[in-house]
């Protein structure tokens, strides 16, 4: 019996090349089958076309064909984000680059817990990291898995940094924040309400005013239900005066940064002690390019340890990098050789230029809704997140609308619910998208909606 081929190697891009046209032939099938942004049928129908198609999931012997049948039914079953009716998330068609490089990190297969693993990875990341740090005003970044993991960051290091502090933040805030502050075992957090949407500076001031503990405010530059931004000058100065840590979750909204027509959204961003990015959302990239950034390089020191097998004190005084203090998982791939190549490739106009796309079709789709004479806009976008819903509709028709959109494998909408009332969410991250697909979608909504 042979032995199977290595991905990397001297032998290893002879061995991918015949393997990467099957995946290409599988994706392009399968895509073919499903025919729209998702599957029809629901989450039944799907279970069983993937049991059906995989069979025995470990055979006595195995299946020469797997890769192509398993990627093609992975294929027919996906919810496309390429797909200009797959508008649900903050969940990004992933650019071609990007992709490609993921393959290159996914066979060469480094790790980056110690130098002797990933020589010239750990060389790339402290580059990219720093490089991406001081575009928000910070010293340093941290590479994580998104958003949540990001944030869960900040709230140790401000724990470490500070004491046990008390999380201050909005109704409208991630729930990862909320949930990380539980995990640390910090005292409750206080929710402040967010009528508009955002937090309110005066509110915020009231709360301060009352609290003697350490405090760490967490602020939002683009909310996951609208997309909207915080003021955050305001909210700076307000933690200036009360001498508390801010962070901000800029998972959304960071990437503004790059465009000259956006990027004064995000004016005192800079003020931060930490900012979570996620550049699988408004920056293109494959699952998972998180990052958090962070003003003072000394606070993470919070995060040194050491394992003599991968940091020992004379390797380190020797000159190898001690990597262990840069993340709190041990083994963990190199995310940031396609954020490298994607920055490289585009540079700051190219990801601008993208930025400005889906923000002006979030703008497209808002005077489509407001012209419509059966639809509601919640409000202007922010950034690329446009809420509505039928204008005479009740909460679960809106709700029924989205499932039978979903089921029928029409269109993917998300929802969120402000001001007390159920709305369809759009979330346009596609730069390819046009007009005529918009109004696609919003003729697919009003042909779900009952009479």
């Amino acid at each position: 019996m042979s032995l199977p081929p290595l991905a990397s190697g001297p032998h290893g891009p002879h061995a991918l090349r015949p393997l990467l046209a099957t995946v290409l032939d599988a994706l392009e099938e399968g895509t073919r089958r499903r025919g729209g942004p998702l599957p029809a049928g629901g989450p039944r129908t799907v279970a069983a076309q993937v049991r059906d198609t995989l069979g025995d999931v470990l055979p006595e012997h195995g299946d020469p064909d797997a890769l192509h049948t398993v990627v093609r039914t992975l294929a027919e079953g996906a919810a496309d984000p390429a797909h200009p009716l797959c508008a649900a998330h903050l969940h990004c068609p992933p650019l071609a680059t990007a992709t490609a490089a993921d393959l290159a990190a996914s066979a060469l297969n480094p790790s980056l817990d110690s130098w002797d693993q990933a020589p010239a990875a750990s060389a790339l990341e402290t580059l990219v990291t720093r490089a991406l740090a001081r575009e928000t005003g910070a010293a340093d970044a941290l590479v994580t898995t998104g958003g949540t993991e990001a944030n869960q960051l900040a709230l140790l290091l401000a724990r470490e940094t500070s004491g046990p502090v008390r999380l201050v933040c909005g109704a409208h805030t991630h729930h990862s924040l909320t949930r990380a502050a539980w995990l640390l075992g910090l005292p409750p957090p206080l929710v402040l309400p967010t009528p508009r949407g955002t937090l309110d500076p005066a509110a915020l001031h009231s709360t301060l005013t009352g609290l003697t503990e350490p405090v760490l405010v967490a602020a939002t530059a683009g909310t996951t239900d609208a997309g909207l931004i915080d003021p955050l000058p305001r909210i700076a100065d307000l933690c200036a005066g009360h001498r508390a840590r801010l962070h901000i979750d800029a998972a959304y909204g960071g990437p503004l940064l790059f465009s000259d027509h956006h990027r004064t959204k995000l004016e005192g961003l800079e003020r931060a002690h930490t900012i979570t990015l996620d550049l699988h959302k408004l920056g293109w990239q494959p699952v998972a390019a998180g990052l958090l950034t962070v003003r003072d390089p000394h606070d993470l020191g919070a995060l040194r340890h050491q394992a003599d097998y991968l940091n020992a004190d004379d390797d380190t005084e020797a000159g190898l990098p001690d990597l262990l203090g840069r993340s709190l998982r041990t083994s963990r791939r190199p995310d940031i050789l396609k954020i490298a190549v994607t920055l490289k490739t585009l540079g700051r106009t190219g990801l601008g230029a993208l930025i400005d796309q889906v923000c002006t079709h979030a703008h497209t789709l808002a005077d489509l809704i407001t012209a419509h004479p059966t639809l509601e806009l919640h409000a202007p976008p922010t950034i690329s997140t446009v809420l509505f819903r039928p204008t005479t509709a009740s909460d679960d028709t809106v709700a029924g609308i989205r499932r039978t959109l979903l089921h029928n494998g029409h269109a993917v909408l998300g929802r969120a619910r402000l001001d007390g009332r159920l709305w369809l969410k759009a979330t346009l991250l596609n730069p390819h998208t046009r007009p005529r697909d918009l109004t696609t979608l919003l003729n697919l909504v009003e042909g779900s909606t009952p009479p």
